[in-house]
Protein backbone atom coordinates (compact mmCIF):
# COMPACT_ATOMS: atom_id res chain seq x y z
CA UNK A 1 0.00 0.00 0.00
CA UNK A 2 2.76 2.50 0.48
CA UNK A 3 4.15 2.10 -2.72
CA UNK A 4 0.82 2.77 -4.43
CA UNK A 5 0.44 6.00 -1.75
CA UNK A 6 3.70 6.61 -3.35
CA UNK A 7 2.60 6.47 -6.68
CA UNK A 8 -0.52 8.39 -6.63
CA UNK A 9 1.68 11.18 -4.94
CA UNK A 10 4.04 11.25 -7.64
CA UNK A 11 0.67 11.51 -9.60
CA UNK A 12 -0.08 14.79 -8.57
CA UNK A 13 3.23 16.27 -8.13
CA UNK A 14 5.13 15.19 -11.29
CA UNK A 15 4.37 17.75 -14.19
CA UNK A 16 1.59 17.29 -16.50
CA UNK A 17 3.67 14.82 -19.30
CA UNK A 18 4.31 12.27 -16.36
CA UNK A 19 1.34 12.54 -14.37
CA UNK A 20 -0.99 10.72 -16.97
CA UNK A 21 1.86 7.80 -17.12
CA UNK A 22 2.20 7.89 -13.30
CA UNK A 23 -1.89 7.84 -12.60
CA UNK A 24 -1.97 5.10 -15.06
CA UNK A 25 0.44 3.11 -13.48
CA UNK A 26 -1.20 3.90 -9.68
CA UNK A 27 -4.60 3.28 -11.54
CA UNK A 28 -3.00 -0.22 -12.35
CA UNK A 29 -1.96 -0.81 -9.30
CA UNK A 30 -4.91 -0.44 -7.41
CA UNK A 31 -6.63 -2.50 -9.75
CA UNK A 32 -4.33 -5.73 -9.17
CA UNK A 33 -5.43 -4.79 -5.62
CA UNK A 34 -8.59 -4.54 -5.76
CA UNK A 35 -9.16 -7.82 -7.46
CA UNK A 36 -6.98 -9.37 -4.35
CA UNK A 37 -8.98 -8.32 -2.44
CA UNK A 38 -12.12 -9.17 -4.25
CA UNK A 39 -10.83 -12.80 -4.60
CA UNK A 40 -10.29 -13.09 -0.70
CA UNK A 41 -13.97 -11.69 -0.02
CA UNK A 42 -12.87 -8.47 0.92
CA UNK A 43 -15.38 -6.47 -1.04
CA UNK A 44 -15.82 -3.25 0.57
CA UNK A 45 -11.91 -3.02 0.69
CA UNK A 46 -11.97 -4.15 -3.00
CA UNK A 47 -14.87 -1.45 -3.88
CA UNK A 48 -12.32 1.08 -2.05
CA UNK A 49 -9.19 0.29 -4.39
CA UNK A 50 -11.64 0.19 -7.67
CA UNK A 51 -12.71 3.48 -7.00
CA UNK A 52 -9.28 4.92 -5.85
CA UNK A 53 -8.47 3.60 -9.27
CA UNK A 54 -11.00 6.05 -11.07
CA UNK A 55 -9.32 8.41 -9.09
CA UNK A 56 -5.70 7.79 -10.68
CA UNK A 57 -7.11 7.41 -13.86
CA UNK A 58 -10.82 8.44 -14.53
CA UNK A 59 -10.35 8.15 -18.79
CA UNK A 60 -9.79 4.27 -18.43
CA UNK A 61 -12.54 2.11 -18.11
CA UNK A 62 -11.24 -1.16 -16.75
CA UNK A 63 -11.83 0.55 -13.12
CA UNK A 64 -15.43 1.22 -13.79
CA UNK A 65 -16.57 -2.12 -15.08
CA UNK A 66 -14.45 -3.58 -12.18
CA UNK A 67 -16.53 -1.66 -9.32
CA UNK A 68 -19.82 -2.97 -11.69
CA UNK A 69 -18.31 -6.28 -11.53
CA UNK A 70 -17.61 -6.17 -7.41
CA UNK A 71 -21.50 -4.66 -7.02
CA UNK A 72 -22.37 -7.62 -9.50
CA UNK A 73 -20.76 -10.61 -7.27
CA UNK A 74 -21.62 -9.02 -3.39
CA UNK A 75 -25.38 -9.12 -4.80
CA UNK A 76 -24.83 -12.49 -5.83
CA UNK A 77 -23.08 -13.25 -2.78
CA UNK A 78 -26.06 -11.89 -0.61
CA UNK A 79 -28.28 -13.99 -2.58
CA UNK A 80 -26.65 -17.54 -1.66
CA UNK A 81 -25.41 -18.52 -5.03
CA UNK A 82 -21.71 -19.54 -4.07
CA UNK A 83 -20.54 -22.29 -5.63
CA UNK A 84 -20.58 -23.99 -9.06
CA UNK A 85 -23.61 -26.08 -7.85
CA UNK A 86 -25.53 -22.63 -8.27
CA UNK A 87 -24.23 -22.79 -12.49
CA UNK A 88 -24.84 -26.25 -13.38
CA UNK A 89 -28.51 -27.07 -13.14
CA UNK A 90 -31.16 -25.96 -15.84
CA UNK A 91 -31.18 -22.21 -16.45
CA UNK A 92 -34.28 -20.59 -16.51
CA UNK A 93 -35.34 -16.93 -17.86
CA UNK A 94 -37.02 -16.15 -15.30
CA UNK A 95 -36.21 -17.10 -11.79
CA UNK A 96 -37.64 -16.11 -8.05
CA UNK A 97 -34.74 -13.82 -6.48
CA UNK A 98 -34.54 -11.44 -3.65
CA UNK A 99 -34.38 -8.38 -5.18
CA UNK A 100 -31.28 -6.35 -4.79
CA UNK A 101 -31.72 -2.79 -3.19
CA UNK A 102 -32.42 -0.02 -5.98
CA UNK A 103 -29.21 1.59 -4.85
CA UNK A 104 -26.63 -0.97 -5.81
CA UNK A 105 -28.41 -1.67 -8.82
CA UNK A 106 -28.00 2.14 -10.00
CA UNK A 107 -24.56 1.86 -8.89
CA UNK A 108 -23.78 -0.93 -11.07
CA UNK A 109 -25.86 0.69 -13.98
CA UNK A 110 -23.97 3.68 -13.61
CA UNK A 111 -20.06 2.24 -13.71
CA UNK A 112 -20.76 -0.07 -16.51
CA UNK A 113 -22.54 2.83 -19.04
CA UNK A 114 -19.42 4.70 -17.86
CA UNK A 115 -17.23 1.60 -18.56
CA UNK A 116 -19.20 1.38 -21.95
CA UNK A 117 -18.78 4.69 -22.77
CA UNK A 118 -15.55 5.27 -22.31
CA UNK A 119 -14.32 2.16 -24.09
CA UNK A 120 -16.82 3.09 -27.26
CA UNK A 121 -15.26 6.26 -27.19
CA UNK A 122 -11.80 4.55 -27.34
CA UNK A 123 -12.77 2.60 -30.04
CA UNK A 124 -14.29 5.18 -32.33
CA UNK A 125 -10.58 6.85 -32.04
CA UNK A 126 -8.45 3.67 -32.04
CA UNK A 127 -10.47 0.61 -34.59
CA UNK A 128 -8.33 -1.37 -34.55
CA UNK A 129 -6.52 -1.68 -31.07
CA UNK A 130 -7.18 -4.97 -29.79
CA UNK A 131 -7.59 -3.27 -26.11
CA UNK A 132 -9.74 -1.02 -27.39
CA UNK A 133 -12.32 -3.71 -28.40
CA UNK A 134 -11.52 -5.66 -25.56
CA UNK A 135 -12.51 -3.34 -22.85
CA UNK A 136 -15.75 -3.12 -24.52
CA UNK A 137 -16.65 -6.73 -24.63
CA UNK A 138 -15.72 -6.90 -21.46
CA UNK A 139 -17.87 -4.28 -20.46
CA UNK A 140 -21.06 -5.71 -21.90
CA UNK A 141 -20.41 -9.28 -20.79
CA UNK A 142 -20.48 -8.30 -17.24
CA UNK A 143 -23.90 -6.37 -18.21
CA UNK A 144 -24.96 -9.56 -19.95
CA UNK A 145 -24.15 -11.86 -16.88
CA UNK A 146 -25.74 -9.12 -14.40
CA UNK A 147 -29.06 -9.40 -16.30
CA UNK A 148 -28.98 -13.26 -16.00
CA UNK A 149 -27.64 -14.00 -12.73
CA UNK A 150 -29.47 -10.95 -10.28
CA UNK A 151 -32.39 -10.22 -12.94
CA UNK A 152 -32.79 -13.67 -13.71
CA UNK A 153 -33.36 -12.64 -17.42
CA UNK A 154 -31.54 -14.54 -19.84
CA UNK A 155 -33.10 -13.74 -22.82
CA UNK A 156 -33.05 -9.99 -21.97
CA UNK A 157 -29.46 -10.37 -22.19
CA UNK A 158 -29.27 -11.41 -25.73
CA UNK A 159 -27.98 -8.14 -27.75
CA UNK A 160 -25.61 -7.45 -25.05
CA UNK A 161 -23.79 -11.14 -25.48
CA UNK A 162 -23.66 -10.89 -28.97
CA UNK A 163 -21.78 -7.28 -28.79
CA UNK A 164 -19.16 -8.85 -26.17
CA UNK A 165 -18.91 -11.98 -28.23
CA UNK A 166 -18.02 -10.15 -31.08
CA UNK A 167 -15.87 -7.58 -29.73
CA UNK A 168 -13.55 -10.32 -27.77
CA UNK A 169 -13.63 -12.33 -31.18
CA UNK A 170 -12.32 -9.07 -33.06
CA UNK A 171 -9.78 -8.81 -30.07
CA UNK A 172 -8.48 -12.01 -30.84
CA UNK A 173 -8.40 -11.27 -34.95
CA UNK A 174 -6.32 -8.48 -33.89
CA UNK A 175 -3.95 -9.87 -31.27
CA UNK A 176 -4.31 -13.44 -31.31
CA UNK A 177 -1.99 -13.34 -28.01
CA UNK A 178 -4.91 -11.65 -26.30
CA UNK A 179 -6.17 -14.84 -24.41
CA UNK A 180 -7.79 -13.09 -22.19
CA UNK A 181 -10.57 -12.20 -24.63
CA UNK A 182 -10.81 -15.91 -25.36
CA UNK A 183 -13.01 -16.78 -22.19
CA UNK A 184 -16.02 -14.82 -23.23
CA UNK A 185 -15.22 -16.55 -26.64
CA UNK A 186 -14.76 -19.70 -25.20
CA UNK A 187 -17.23 -19.54 -22.86
CA UNK A 188 -19.57 -18.49 -25.48
CA UNK A 189 -18.67 -20.90 -27.40
CA UNK A 190 -18.89 -23.78 -24.88
CA UNK A 191 -22.14 -22.61 -23.64
CA UNK A 192 -23.68 -23.43 -27.37
CA UNK A 193 -22.33 -26.08 -27.91
CA UNK A 194 -24.45 -27.68 -24.77
CA UNK A 195 -27.49 -26.25 -26.17
CA UNK A 196 -30.31 -28.95 -28.07
CA UNK A 197 -29.69 -28.87 -31.86
CA UNK A 198 -32.42 -26.49 -32.82
CA UNK A 199 -30.96 -23.83 -30.23
CA UNK A 200 -27.54 -24.10 -32.00
CA UNK A 201 -28.98 -23.37 -35.19
CA UNK A 202 -30.65 -20.26 -33.73
CA UNK A 203 -27.26 -19.27 -32.04
CA UNK A 204 -25.38 -19.62 -35.38
CA UNK A 205 -27.85 -17.80 -37.06
CA UNK A 206 -27.17 -14.84 -34.34
CA UNK A 207 -23.68 -14.98 -34.94
CA UNK A 208 -22.63 -17.19 -31.99
CA UNK A 209 -20.30 -19.95 -32.97
CA UNK A 210 -19.93 -23.59 -31.44
CA UNK A 211 -17.31 -25.78 -30.45
CA UNK A 212 -16.92 -27.37 -27.28
CA UNK A 213 -13.36 -28.50 -27.69
CA UNK A 214 -12.79 -25.11 -28.85
CA UNK A 215 -14.78 -23.13 -26.65
CA UNK A 216 -12.79 -25.44 -23.42
CA UNK A 217 -9.11 -24.85 -25.18
CA UNK A 218 -10.10 -21.00 -24.99
CA UNK A 219 -10.94 -20.50 -21.52
CA UNK A 220 -8.19 -22.64 -20.55
CA UNK A 221 -5.84 -20.41 -22.78
CA UNK A 222 -7.25 -17.51 -20.46
CA UNK A 223 -6.57 -19.05 -16.91
CA UNK A 224 -2.97 -19.61 -18.07
CA UNK A 225 -2.48 -16.24 -19.29
CA UNK A 226 -1.75 -13.32 -16.46
CA UNK A 227 -4.52 -10.38 -16.66
CA UNK A 228 -7.34 -9.14 -14.52
CA UNK A 229 -9.80 -11.92 -15.77
CA UNK A 230 -7.17 -15.18 -15.17
CA UNK A 231 -8.87 -15.74 -11.92
CA UNK A 232 -12.46 -15.30 -13.75
CA UNK A 233 -10.98 -17.91 -15.95
CA UNK A 234 -10.01 -20.43 -12.97
CA UNK A 235 -13.85 -20.50 -11.79
CA UNK A 236 -15.50 -20.60 -14.42
CA UNK A 237 -12.76 -23.65 -15.42
CA UNK A 238 -14.33 -25.04 -12.12
CA UNK A 239 -17.73 -24.58 -13.18
CA UNK A 240 -16.70 -26.82 -16.97
CA UNK A 241 -14.76 -29.30 -15.13
CA UNK A 242 -17.78 -30.36 -13.03
CA UNK A 243 -20.30 -30.21 -16.26
CA UNK A 244 -17.63 -32.16 -18.12
CA UNK A 245 -16.65 -34.58 -14.93
CA UNK A 246 -13.81 -34.06 -14.57
CA UNK A 247 -13.27 -33.77 -11.21
CA UNK A 248 -9.42 -33.98 -10.62
CA UNK A 249 -9.10 -31.56 -12.88
CA UNK A 250 -11.58 -28.90 -11.31
CA UNK A 251 -10.17 -29.88 -7.76
CA UNK A 252 -6.64 -29.08 -9.19
CA UNK A 253 -7.81 -25.51 -10.11
CA UNK A 254 -9.50 -25.03 -6.81
CA UNK A 255 -6.46 -26.14 -5.05
CA UNK A 256 -4.39 -23.41 -6.95
CA UNK A 257 -7.26 -21.02 -6.23
CA UNK A 258 -7.31 -21.89 -2.35
CA UNK A 259 -3.11 -21.37 -2.38
CA UNK A 260 -4.05 -17.41 -4.22
CA UNK A 261 -6.48 -16.55 -2.20
CA UNK A 262 -6.52 -18.36 1.51
CA UNK A 263 -8.90 -15.69 2.80
CA UNK A 264 -11.50 -17.21 0.41
CA UNK A 265 -13.53 -19.86 2.51
CA UNK A 266 -15.90 -20.44 -0.14
CA UNK A 267 -13.46 -22.18 -2.26
CA UNK A 268 -12.85 -25.19 0.66
CA UNK A 269 -16.71 -25.26 0.38
CA UNK A 270 -16.64 -25.51 -3.67
CA UNK A 271 -13.74 -28.41 -3.01
CA UNK A 272 -16.02 -30.43 -0.60
CA UNK A 273 -18.60 -30.13 -3.51
CA UNK A 274 -16.51 -31.42 -6.36
CA UNK A 275 -14.98 -33.90 -4.31
CA UNK A 276 -18.75 -35.04 -3.41
CA UNK A 277 -19.66 -35.46 -7.15
CA UNK A 278 -16.91 -37.14 -7.69
CA UNK A 279 -17.51 -39.58 -4.89
CA UNK A 280 -14.69 -38.79 -3.12
CA UNK A 281 -16.44 -39.13 0.21
CA UNK A 282 -13.78 -39.09 2.89
CA UNK A 283 -12.28 -35.68 0.85
CA UNK A 284 -15.43 -34.39 0.76
CA UNK A 285 -15.56 -34.65 4.43
CA UNK A 286 -11.79 -33.12 5.01
CA UNK A 287 -12.52 -30.59 2.89
CA UNK A 288 -16.02 -28.89 3.86
CA UNK A 289 -14.67 -29.73 7.93
CA UNK A 290 -11.59 -27.27 7.35
CA UNK A 291 -13.74 -24.64 5.80
CA UNK A 292 -16.26 -25.01 8.68
CA UNK A 293 -13.34 -24.00 11.09
CA UNK A 294 -12.63 -21.27 8.82
CA UNK A 295 -16.09 -20.01 9.16
CA UNK A 296 -16.28 -19.81 12.85
CA UNK A 297 -12.97 -17.98 12.81
CA UNK A 298 -14.05 -15.43 9.96
CA UNK A 299 -16.08 -12.10 11.43
CA UNK A 300 -17.24 -11.32 7.59
CA UNK A 301 -20.66 -11.14 5.98
CA UNK A 302 -22.01 -15.03 5.28
CA UNK A 303 -23.83 -15.24 2.22
CA UNK A 304 -27.38 -16.38 2.65
CA UNK A 305 -28.16 -20.06 3.42
CA UNK A 306 -24.34 -19.99 4.10
CA UNK A 307 -23.87 -22.49 6.73
CA UNK A 308 -26.81 -24.68 5.38
CA UNK A 309 -24.46 -25.19 2.19
CA UNK A 310 -21.57 -26.15 4.98
CA UNK A 311 -24.28 -28.62 6.77
CA UNK A 312 -25.38 -30.21 3.70
CA UNK A 313 -22.19 -30.84 1.52
CA UNK A 314 -21.06 -32.58 5.29
CA UNK A 315 -24.26 -34.21 5.68
CA UNK A 316 -24.09 -35.63 2.14
CA UNK A 317 -20.34 -36.75 2.75
CA UNK A 318 -21.60 -38.70 5.92
CA UNK A 319 -24.00 -40.46 4.12
CA UNK A 320 -21.67 -41.66 1.60
CA UNK A 321 -19.29 -42.84 4.57
CA UNK A 322 -23.01 -44.23 6.18
CA UNK A 323 -22.26 -42.02 9.01
CA UNK A 324 -25.98 -42.33 9.38
CA UNK A 325 -26.94 -40.19 12.97
CA UNK A 326 -24.15 -37.79 11.93
CA UNK A 327 -25.50 -37.89 8.56
CA UNK A 328 -29.01 -36.74 9.94
CA UNK A 329 -28.30 -33.85 12.01
CA UNK A 330 -26.41 -31.89 9.76
CA UNK A 331 -29.36 -32.29 6.95
CA UNK A 332 -31.93 -31.69 9.42
CA UNK A 333 -30.43 -28.75 10.20
CA UNK A 334 -31.06 -27.54 6.55
CA UNK A 335 -34.40 -28.26 6.63
CA UNK A 336 -35.02 -26.45 9.71
CA UNK A 337 -32.29 -23.45 9.03
CA UNK A 338 -32.10 -20.68 5.95
CA UNK A 339 -31.50 -22.15 2.84
CA UNK A 340 -32.78 -22.03 -0.48
CA UNK A 341 -35.59 -24.06 -1.22
CA UNK A 342 -33.63 -26.55 -4.23
CA UNK A 343 -31.32 -27.41 -1.32
CA UNK A 344 -33.56 -28.61 1.21
CA UNK A 345 -34.69 -30.95 -1.81
CA UNK A 346 -31.83 -32.12 -1.69
CA UNK A 347 -32.03 -32.81 1.67
CA UNK A 348 -34.50 -34.33 1.32
CA UNK A 349 -32.74 -37.00 -1.15
CA UNK A 350 -29.96 -37.38 1.38
CA UNK A 351 -32.27 -38.30 4.15
CA UNK A 352 -34.46 -40.93 2.06
CA UNK A 353 -30.32 -42.77 1.60
CA UNK A 354 -30.62 -42.64 5.36
CA UNK A 355 -33.82 -44.59 5.36
CA UNK A 356 -32.64 -46.60 2.99
CA UNK A 357 -30.00 -47.77 4.86
CA UNK A 358 -31.27 -48.42 8.04
CA UNK A 359 -33.85 -50.52 6.23
CA UNK A 360 -36.62 -48.21 6.40
CA UNK A 361 -37.99 -48.24 2.82
CA UNK A 362 -41.30 -46.39 3.10
CA UNK A 363 -39.72 -43.81 4.86
CA UNK A 364 -36.99 -43.58 2.08
CA UNK A 365 -39.80 -43.40 -0.97
CA UNK A 366 -41.95 -40.81 1.29
CA UNK A 367 -38.44 -38.71 1.39
CA UNK A 368 -37.79 -39.20 -2.20
CA UNK A 369 -41.25 -38.09 -3.34
CA UNK A 370 -41.14 -34.57 -1.23
CA UNK A 371 -37.38 -34.29 -2.91
CA UNK A 372 -38.63 -34.84 -6.01
CA UNK A 373 -41.44 -32.76 -5.74
CA UNK A 374 -39.40 -29.78 -4.62
CA UNK A 375 -36.44 -30.56 -6.80
CA UNK A 376 -39.34 -29.91 -10.04
CA UNK A 377 -40.70 -26.54 -8.56
CA UNK A 378 -36.97 -25.45 -8.60
CA UNK A 379 -36.27 -26.91 -12.01
CA UNK A 380 -33.76 -29.23 -10.50
CA UNK A 381 -33.89 -31.62 -12.81
CA UNK A 382 -30.48 -33.45 -11.77
CA UNK A 383 -31.93 -33.95 -8.02
CA UNK A 384 -35.27 -34.88 -9.85
CA UNK A 385 -33.86 -37.52 -11.91
CA UNK A 386 -31.86 -39.47 -9.06
CA UNK A 387 -34.99 -38.80 -6.54
CA UNK A 388 -36.85 -40.71 -9.23
CA UNK A 389 -34.41 -43.27 -9.47
CA UNK A 390 -33.98 -43.79 -5.98
CA UNK A 391 -37.73 -44.55 -5.87
CA UNK A 392 -37.58 -47.50 -7.42
CA UNK A 393 -34.26 -48.58 -6.76
CA UNK A 394 -32.75 -48.18 -2.94
CA UNK A 395 -29.35 -47.05 -2.56
CA UNK A 396 -26.96 -48.91 -0.88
Amino acid sequence: MLTIAAMLWSAEAAPQGVKTATGSAAAAALRARGLELGYNLDYDEALTAFRAAIDADPSHPAAYRLVAATMWINALFRQGAVTAEDYLGQARSEVTRKPIAPSVDAEFHANIDRALALGDEHLREHPLDPDAHFQVGAAYAFLTTYKATVEGRLAGGFRTARRAYGEHERALALDPQRHDAGLTVGLYRYGVSTLAAPLRLLAGLAGFGGGRERGLRLVEEAASFPSDVQANARFTLIVIYNREQRYDDALRVIRELQQRYPRNRLLWLEAGSTALRAGQFDEARASIEEGMTRLAQDPRPRAFGEEARWRYDRGSALVGLHRNEAAERDLRFVLEGEAPEWLRGRAHMELGKIADLSGNRSGAIAEYRRASRICSEQHDSGCEDDADRLIKTPYR
